[in-house]
């Protein structure tokens, strides 16, 4: 492999010649060998979003000359454009504060920069402190990317998921809302809704999980640019902050503005804690969504198996014939690292020790990957299950009258305890609920007919 020197105030090293970072990734690259889990991508091209709008900023305050601006914001157009993926190579577990990975990105920068710079005959060319991180320090430009991350992810993966889920679960419960079915309550049979009834109550979780997102997003649209090394903002113009979040909001569309207070912008992750919680919400909704319908669709003969689900691939190696409720185990899988998630990032988000909370890596890989893994999995859960839901008519109606719950109906007409001794009688002698009724000598066959009338039960007057 051939090499070229790179140097920082801590000296000279080597970095590989087809790598564009430079000093201060490679020592990072070398001191940190801890797992596998790299930077997320989204985190790498919000910086690099981040470095262009700072550019633009420093130029308009006439701190930075427009050739300069323009070869960052080139450099910085080729990262977003996932074209420089394989030069952003370092892990999660680095610096707590993320520096390395801001590093990373300026190097990066003022390397492409540099080239590019060459190529137009240019004679200026870019330091990666001194340029592309100008007003700049990594304790605010980490916390920045993260939030400009989270605001992406969220509005343009997660929610855009999750409304093509909740819209399926809208027309499956508008479909079914005559198919009257036996309800259940602590696993035990209860009184009939319909299926519909009881799928508006998942398009409903979902509901309520997007309004909660979209509530947590205003806080994490103020970001922390400005307050550079402590929260003062020294080293920075007065206006720089204001005008790199117009810049940001002007690339993005999105809402981004300046924290009010820089000091709790670095060191306080509370916003993002609190929008981890919407989607801790949402997971837990999926999560009883999914077990729902494996339940429901479990058997095929020995289950409850009120719906169908499409088989997607053979469920066993040894079993032949075996469908498994694949989907369902993804979703549920999913939302167990989601809560796993949570944990990690409230116990570190309280770690804000002083001026600085320094577990910002840990807190972005978490962010993002629930919001991928939420994304990923009701698409998938969407596309291929719910969409090919279908009720089992014949077992629904089974199940419906074989269940000893529909004597709630008598409660009005004959009391609690009179109805409670027929249902128990009929399951003791194991006879229908109308066959126990009218050997009680309680009602006749034809009180019996008028008053248990399951479909004016999911619909009560």
């Amino acid at each position: 492999m051939e090499f070229r020197v790179e140097k920082d105030t801590i000296g000279e090293i080597q970095v590989p010649a087809d790598k564009f970072w430079g000093a201060q990734t490679q020592r990072s690259k070398e001191n940190f060998p801890i797992g596998t889990e790299t930077m997320p991508k989204e985190i790498v091209y919000a910086f690099a979003l981040l470095k262009k709008s700072a550019a633009k900023a420093n130029c308009a305050l006439g701190l930075l000359e427009e050739d300069k601006s323009d070869a960052i914001g080139y450099a910085a157009d080729q990262i977003i454009s996932g074209e420089l993926d394989t030069h952003f190579p370092l892990v999660v577990w680095q610096t707590g504060s993320g520096t390395q990975s801001n590093m990373n990105v300026n190097e990066v920068i003022a390397f492409v920069g540099n080239k590019w710079l060459e190529e137009q005959g240019k004679d200026t060319r870019l330091h990666p402190n001194d340029d592309v991180n100008k007003s700049q320090s990594s304790n605010d430009t980490y916390p920045t990317a993260l939030h400009i991350a989270a605001v992406t992810q969220l509005e343009d993966t997660v929610l855009p998921a999750l409304k093509q889920l909740k819209t399926t679960l809208k027309e499956k419960s508008d479909a079914y809302q005559d198919i009257v079915k036996i309800g259940r309550t602590h696993l035990q049979d209860a009184t009939p809704l319909t299926l519909g009834q009881e799928i508006s109550g998942w398009h409903r979780m979902l509901e309520k999980s997007e309004q909660m997102i979209r509530t947590s997003l205003p806080y994490i649209q103020e970001l922390a640019i400005g307050g550079t090394a402590v929260g003062t903002g020294l080293n920075a113009h007065p206006e720089f902050s204001e005008k790199v979040c117009q810049e940001l909001a002007a690339a993005t569309g999105k809402d981004f503005r300046s924290a009010e207070n820089k000091f709790h912008a670095l060191t306080s992750h509370d916003e993002i804690v609190f929008a981890h919680g919407a989607l801790k919400g949402l997971a837990a909704d999926m999560m009883k969504i999914a077990n729902d319908v494996r339940w429901l669709a479990s058997g095929p003969r020995c289950g409850i198996g009120e719906i169908e689900i499409p088989a997607n691939e053979p469920g066993s190696s040894i079993m032949p014939g075996k469908v498994n409720p694949t989907q369902s185990e993804a979703v549920t899988m999913v939302t167990v690292q989601v809560m796993g998630n949570d944990a990690a990032i409230g116990f570190a988000a309280s770690q804000g020790n002083f001026e600085l909370n320094v577990f910002k890596p840990v807190i972005a890989y978490n962010f993002i990957q629930s919001a991928q893994l939420l994304a990923d999995s009701m698409l998938s859960f969407n596309d291929r299950c719910v969409v090919g839901l279908e009720p089992n008519r014949d077992k629904i109606a089974k199940n419906l009258q074989d269940s000893l719950m529909l004597v709630t109906a008598l409660n009005p007409y004959i009391g609690y305890e009179n109805a409670a001794k027929i249902a128990k009688k009929a399951f003791a002698e194991n006879t229908t609920l109308k066959e126990a009724a009218v050997a009680s000598g309680l009602l006749t066959e034809e009180q019996f007919e008028s008053y248990i009338k399951p479909e004016e039960m999911t619909y009560p007057k």
